[in-house]
């Protein structure tokens, strides 16, 4: 399954004045919306704001620093800010080019200088090496295991210095599903915690094909924080995919019918 993913301030104004001029036609996610997620600065706001918990767990997000330019200024900016090392380095831009994928994880503040803004620096959080992809297609979730970066020991981060550019530690072939992996570390997120908190971000981003990534704090068993969201993400790496995506495709198409028919 490939998507194409054309963006720019005249693609936008394109298909609105070709949503007024079609009204029988079903645009699946606002592009307004859709821009909203390719800027890591507001990206993870909406979970911020959301404050999330229930008798399942909480979600948050990763304290963070936004780095416009002048990299000099970095390693004074995250003492003012209190953020804790070690770090996680993300571009600014997240529009699914090859670029915006490439991260690092900085060990020292002085390292800090070595990189390149604009970018968003997150604490990173010991999560025992795995991720959960959660897969939002409408009201459908799927949630898959992901290997990710293993702790970091304060010992270790005494010992190290400098800024690693992550392996790309969430393409299929890094599926955990498979692995033999400590149960507390694998267990899922609770299945109605997923449906409250993506039924609630849905609403506030306004949109319908997305993932996020999630992680569960190493030593806890119910903080989870959302690390990035992903619009309309390679749903090919999803298991049931097809099945999934024609049942949504179906409803939204029965959901048009309904209202046209006044039923």
């Amino acid at each position: 399954m490939h998507n194409f993913k054309l963006s720019g301030k005249e693609w936008r104004q394109i298909l609105e004045d070709y949503r007024q001029s079609h009204p029988e036609v079903t645009v699946l996610d606002p592009p307004d919306a859709i821009q909203h997620l390719h800027n890591r600065q507001y990206m993870l706001q909406e979970v911020a704001d959301m404050n999330f918990s229930d008798s399942y767990g909480k979600v948050g997000v990763p304290r963070q620093l936004v780095v416009k330019r002048d990299a000099s200024s970095i390693p004074d900016a995250v003492n003012r800010a209190g953020l804790r090392l070690p770090l996680v380095a993300k571009p600014l831009v997240a529009d699914g080019s090859a670029k915006s994928h490439e991260l690092s994880l900085a060990y020292d503040r002085y390292s800090l200088q070595k990189l390149e803004p604009p970018l968003v620096l997150q604490e990173f959080v010991n999560h025992g090496g795995v991720m959960f992809k959660v897969y939002i297609v409408g009201e459908a979730i799927k949630v898959v295991r992901r290997f990710s970066l293993p702790n970091v020991s304060r010992k270790e981060l005494s010992k190290s210095a400098g800024v690693f550019p992550f392996p790309r530690v969430s393409c299929a072939a890094a599926s955990a599903d498979d692995a033999d992996l400590d149960p507390s570390v694998a267990e899922l997120p609770p299945r109605p915690l997923l449906e409250r908190f993506a039924k609630e971000l849905r609403r506030r981003l306004g949109l319908r094909l997305f993932n996020l990534d999630i992680i569960r704090e190493h030593g806890t068993r119910d903080h989870y924080y959302v690390i990035d969201i992903n619009y309309f993400p390679g749903y090919g790496k999803m298991p049931e995919y097809e099945h999934i995506f024609t049942d949504f495709l179906l409803s939204l198409a029965q959901g048009k019918y309904r209202k046209r028919s006044g039923s």
